[in-house]
């Protein structure tokens, strides 16, 4: 199954480049150019990956990774960023982030972190699943 991932970016360029190295991957790609238009996505949505950009007008990456886990608790955020700072990479480790990487990012390195989300995702899922189906037998006394 391929990685299904929501890629959030002011830069349209930085979008298309993206999409296009990723999809070539066997990604399942996602855009969003706000972070406000993102958070949208993610209430109707799930994604295996969230890679967001840490600096966007509106909303920064911190505070829509606040509101991301907000909607999804257990969502993988990858934050990126042109302007690194080990405060900001610090900040988004504590509120959950499973990685902040430096732009022009390594694509095989943010591959495996995608792949890795994605990992954890399907151990997430298969743990509700499991929670759900002893919560039936239990109720039905099985």
């Amino acid at each position: 199954m391929a990685e299904k991932v929501l890629l959030v970016d002011d830069e349209n360029d930085f979008l298309d480049i993206m999409t296009e190295r990723m999809e070539t991957r066997g990604m399942d790609v996602s855009v969003s150019t706000s972070a406000v238009q993102a958070l949208e996505k993610i209430k109707s949505e799930s994604y295996d990956a969230i890679v967001l950009d840490l600096l966007m007008p509106e909303m920064d990456g911190i505070e829509a990774l606040k509101a991301i886990r907000e909607i999804q608790p257990d969502a993988q955020v990858i934050l990126l960023t042109g302007h690194a700072t080990v405060k900001k990479g610090i900040e988004a480790m504590k509120l959950g982030a499973l990685d902040f990487f430096e732009k022009p990012v390594n694509l095989e390195s943010l591959t495996e972190k995608i792949k890795e989300a994605h990992a954890h995702k399907m151990v997430v899922i298969e743990k509700q699943s499991k929670e759900k189906i002893d919560d039936i037998l239990k109720r039905f006394g099985f």
